[in-house]
């Protein structure tokens, strides 16, 4: 598909907690970037109606060169499959929808779908840090929790699309029937959700995941340690039978990166006989949104030249 110079697509990446969108050129560069909050208690249609008013405004702005809209790609949590999403519990109501129908009515543009963690490890497989790291883990540590593995520079999906969904990990044999609970056991040992809310009774007042890896409480910190442990065994058990070089983390909690990673990097090395590296990611702190772009732009015939920087055009 021949691509003038104005010609763009556009990201959404509708997470738990917040919406990002952008619009991005040829170069993958986001560029009007907005964010909402996504009220998920709400229910996924009044977030996906705010979401396609803010991308209809974006693409306007990006088309007002007089370039096309090329392609919207929407990622979130779940597995995508057949223009819908599957397995998203902190989005009510989404599994229900169907989105690339939605944006096809409401927008006017092709679509594509993609889970935000696979498609965050996408993107820093071919332009972050995972570049030439072969094979690589990508963790995400946000509301929830997900990682993605990347072999030969390409995200392994699983038959299913569910590979990487270690949100339902179990923690041991009593978790043996989470699935007919409605569970997830690793997600509620570790996700940033369970540990907001762990330090919210604590403290007495709302706190999130990001306050409590702060927060100088011993009881806080003993909240922070415990989720730290937890996460160190599944990042060892996943390190022992991938052989990773790599393992790069995103997602809201890396805002605590001296508290994460240096509990992380030890308690791994002293438990596997060859630890991988463990660092943030380059796209740490937008990874879906840079993965939306990046997805877009492939499924458009235009791949993305970016590198790791942090530019942003507004």
């Amino acid at each position: 598909m021949h691509w003038s110079s104005d010609d763009f697509v556009v990201g959404i990446d509708l997470g738990g907690t917040k919406i990002d969108l952008a619009g991005a050129g040829a170069d993958g560069i986001p560029a009007f970037v907005s964010r909402l909050e996504t009220r998920a208690e709400l229910g996924a249609r009044q977030a996906l109606d705010r979401a396609f008013e803010a991308a209809a405004e974006i693409a306007d702005k990006a088309g007002a060169g007089g370039g096309r809209c090329r392609m919207v790609a929407l990622v979130t949590p779940g597995i995508a499959r057949e223009g819908r999403i599957e397995l998203a519990p902190n989005l009510p109501g989404i599994e229900e929808l169907d989105l690339e129908g939605e944006i096809a009515e409401r927008l006017g543009v092709r679509s594509t779908l993609a889970n935000d963690v696979k498609a965050g490890a996408f993107a820093e497989a071919r332009h972050g840090s995972l570049r030439g790291r072969d094979p690589a883990i990508f963790l995400s540590l946000g509301t929830g929790i997900a990682a993605a593995v990347v072999v030969g520079g390409e995200v392994v999906p699983g038959v299913h699309g569910a590979a990487g969904e270690i949100a339902y990990t179990l923690a041991g044999v009593a978790d043996l029937g989470a699935r007919l609970e409605g569970r997830a056991p690793l997600e509620e040992l570790v996700g940033g959700r369970a540990i907001g809310d762990l330090a919210s009774a604590i403290l007495g007042e709302r706190a999130d995941a990001a306050v409590a890896f702060a927060h100088p409480s011993a009881a806080v910190a003993g909240v922070v340690d415990t989720a730290l442990d937890a996460l160190a065994v599944q990042i060892a058990n996943m390190a022992v039978l991938i052989d990773p070089a790599a393992i790069a983390i995103a997602g809201g909690i890396t805002g605590s990166s001296e508290r994460l990673l240096g509990p992380l990097r030890s308690r791994v090395a002293d438990a596997i006989p060859m630890p991988p590296e463990i660092f943030i990611a380059d796209f740490a702190a937008d990874a879906g949104l840079r993965g939306a772009i990046a997805v877009a732009l492939a499924a458009a015939g235009s791949e993305p030249t970016i590198g790791t920087g942090a530019e942003v055009r507004r």
